[in-house]
Order: structure tokens, then sequence, then C-alpha cells
């Protein structure tokens, strides 16, 4: 802990820094201009353990969880919905993987983040707070990169 402040500042601290956080991550990630996001970009490049999506659903589960994840992008009005597929040609099949590693892109950033905590933190709340935010981002990490799998499949057809 760098700063001392009181326990109850920490915790108020730490909610009011989360909401920074999130909110200025997705903020920032909105209003980037897509010539900035590779879509083929190492970070988005799907694995071979990834085993063209199945992994995600036979061990993770995802059909079973992933409709209750939030679509922050509703909380801008440059945000790109993803909850549900509007269309099928190809140049919004497009946009949609584009947006789609966008969010994922968000979601490693705001993680990243995390280690800022230890500031005014006990160490061990700092490394509570990086299992919070692996724990709250990895969910949505994960349906990005199985949708994209699927909608790569979808515009490659």
């Amino acid at each position: 802990m760098l700063i001392e402040i009181s326990e109850l500042w920490m915790i108020i601290t730490n909610i009011i820094a989360w909401a920074i956080i999130h909110i200025s991550v997705a903020y920032g990630a909105t209003i980037l201009p897509n010539k900035y996001i590779n879509i083929k970009s190492w970070i988005y490049k799907e694995r071979l353990w990834e085993n063209h999506g199945k992994i995600y659903e036979s061990i993770v589960k995802i059909k079973s969880w992933k409709h209750l994840l939030p679509d922050g992008s509703a909380m801008f009005k440059k945000g790109f919905r993803k909850k549900k597929l509007n269309n099928t040609d190809s140049e919004y099949i497009n946009q949609f993987i584009l947006e789609l590693c966008r969010a994922e892109l968000t979601h490693w950033i705001v993680i990243f983040f995390s280690p800022i905590f230890f500031i005014w933190n006990y160490e061990w709340v700092g490394y509570l707070m990086i299992i919070y935010a692996i724990i709250a981002n990895l969910p949505c990490i994960i349906a990005q990169r199985y949708n994209r799998i699927r909608f790569k499949k979808i515009f490659n057809k």
C-alpha cells in the first residue's frame, strides 16, 4: 500500500475506481476508429485449443449462460449492439466481427488496470481486485471469442 487510507475509504475508492475504469475503457474503445482494430491481430486469432469454439460449448457450457451477459455497448450512443445478429450480409457480419474484437480488447484492458489497486489497498485486497477483474471480464472475453469464431465461419462461407 503506497497510500494509507481508512478501510471505509478503501472500499469507496475501489468502487469508484472500478466504475471509472470500466466506463472509461468502454467509452474509449467505443470511439476508437475501426482502422485501429486489426481483426487479424494475434490477440484475436483462433487458437488450436479452442477447437473451432467447441471447447467453449463442451467445457465452459457457454450456451447456458452467455445470454445473461450484459451488452455494455448499449451505454453509449455510438455503441454497436451484439446481443443478437440483426443481418446476415457480409458487410454487417464483418462489422460484427470487428465489434467483437473491440469488446474483447476492452475487457483485456480492464484486467490490465487491476494492479493499480495495490496503491491504496492492503496487498491481499490488491490480489483480490485482480481476481475480481478476471472473474468479471473473462466470461465476456470467452463470449466474444466464441461468437467471433462462429461468425467468421459464416463470413467465410
